[in-house]
């Protein structure tokens, strides 16, 4: 069934916590509202937060909420740039329901964006370019369950994983430049595992791609990532 009213759409990441309301097609209402993430983020702060950012917008039906970690219906399970521990098994829709007083719905953030994002057509894989490397896949339109691909090793006997090899802490490290050939390696990674029909990247830090990318990878637009915000309600 296709979602009534508005929603408000909240995104959690590393860096910053982010709020708007979408109609139900997924159409920006509301200006963008954006608050620190608190340090340490544990989940009442973070609550606590997302309380602060809501209180913005006053007219809303539903929420839709992407976390970047491992999610299950609605309980957290891994929170790799957050603190896992502090986040393990926090049933995260329930508590965000009745903070707001409103039906939540909580996914990956990458899942969130690939909603959003993705055509409907085929095999089609999303990834996130942020403060860490998110993913989700999708075969024509249908969300398929969640991979945390951002942790499996690139390298087993140093436990190195996608996050560390090409997140933001690496970039700010090593530079554009290095950072640029790595991704490059990982984009043939996927390539080759997954031969998806089409890539889209998308996050903060994909503008900074230097290089040629296959005709069959795109740059996300953002605004497109929205609108996974309303999709998850059909």
């Amino acid at each position: 069934m296709a979602s009534k009213g508005k929603i408000l759409s909240i995104d959690i990441g590393g860096s910053k916590v982010k709020a708007t309301v979408l109609d139900s097609e997924g159409k920006l209402l509301e200006e963008y509202k954006k608050l620190i993430t608190p340090q340490p983020s544990t989940p009442a702060n973070v609550l606590k937060t997302i309380g602060q950012l809501a209180a913005n917008f006053k007219s809303y039906q539903k929420v839709s909420v992407g976390f970047p970690g491992y999610v299950k219906r609605g309980i957290v399970y891994t929170a790799p740039n957050l603190g896992t521990e502090a986040w393990k098994n926090t049933h995260l829709e329930e508590r965000i329901g009745k903070l707001l007083g409103k039906p939540c719905k909580v996914v990956n953030d990458a899942d969130f964006q690939g909603v959003g994002i993705a055509s409907g057509k085929g095999l089609e894989l999303v990834v996130t370019l942020g403060t860490g490397f998110g993913t989700a896949l999708l075969n024509d339109g249908v969300l398929l369950p969640h991979l945390e691909l951002s942790q499996h090793p690139l390298n087993i006997s140093t436990g190195e994983n996608y996050d560390k090899y090409i997140g933001e802490k690496t970039l700010n490290r090593i530079g554009v430049a290095k950072w640029n050939k790595r991704l490059e390696k990982v984009l043939f990674i996927l390539k080759t595992v997954f031969n998806y029909d089409r890539l889209y990247i998308s996050g903060g830090n994909a503008k900074k791609i230097k290089f040629k990318l296959d005709k069959n990878i795109t740059i996300a637009n953002n605004q497109d990532g929205i609108k996974g915000g309303a999709r998850l309600w059909k």
